[in-house]
């Protein structure tokens, strides 16, 4: 098992987000994270990666065990070290190049020498499809160019699991493809990825299990052609039939 979390909770302003989570994933595997709306999907996703503080809960990580509420800085360092998040809005800096937005981490947070870190950018970026724009500003890119050159910077720390945010959700729908393709060609390599998304063709056809949440908690949770074609609660049901329209 690569990733196990248990119990995890969030509350706002005393409002509970998130009920008691649990979660496991094996290596390689690519878990869409779907629900309405409000669900607490995002917020799930973001205590996985210490970008909130959970109320409780804990992670095992690579055969590590953290608590979600307590981990040190260290701890979310170890963490981090071995993660990579991708954003809504993609989150690039947009004073720096396309090459810059990617080599920084690496420099600053991994200590790589310029160097090295300008060849694991250039690979990086060769994957998205982005290396004919090295010297472009992000003003000068498309949303879904930039979208892919945020997930060249994730790819570059040589991460053991990707968490995507909604990835395609700011995108035109003309662009969502390229992004999606992207993905797809990840999957297709073996990377484990947990995608929060509103895409159920992806969900259904690249992801192999698919976690439905509500309300904090989550209603169910399988293999991906299995929840589609024959989904076991009423909630997810009617979830299915929202989307997609009867069959």
């Amino acid at each position: 098992m690569m990733l196990e979390v248990s119990g995890v909770k969030k509350a706002f302003d005393g409002k509970e987000i998130l009920k008691g989570i649990d979660l496991q994933v094996e290596k390689g595997d690519v878990v869409a994270i779907l629900g309405p709306s409000g669900s607490g999907k995002t917020t799930f996703l973001r205590c996985l990666n210490f970008l909130e503080r959970a109320d409780g809960g804990r992670l095992v990580f690579d055969g590590q065990s953290y608590d979600l509420h307590g981990a040190s800085r260290k701890e979310i360092i170890r963490v981090r070290q071995k993660t990579a998040f991708v954003f809504q809005n993609y989150n690039l800096f947009l004073n720096k190049t396309v090459l810059q937005n990617v080599t920084l981490g690496l420099t600053s947070g991994s200590k790589i020498k310029k160097a090295e870190a300008h060849e694991i950018a250039v690979r990086s970026l060769e994957r998205v499809g982005m290396a004919d724009r090295l010297d472009s500003y992000p003003n000068q890119l498309s949303g879904g160019q930039q979208q892919r050159v945020a997930i060249a910077r994730g790819l570059a720390s040589d991460p053991e699991i990707i968490y995507f945010d909604e990835p395609t959700s700011a995108l035109d729908p003309e662009l969502i493809g390229e992004v999606l393709g992207v993905m797809r060609k990840l999957a297709g390599e073996g990377m484990t990825m947990l995608v929060v998304t509103h895409e159920m063709d992806f969900a259904r056809t690249v992801s192999n299990k698919v976690v439905f949440m509500e309300n904090g908690v989550i209603v169910e949770s399988g293999p991906s052609q299995e929840f589609f074609e024959n989904p076991k609660e009423t909630r997810s049901k009617e979830f299915i039939r929202s989307i997609l329209g009867s069959r």
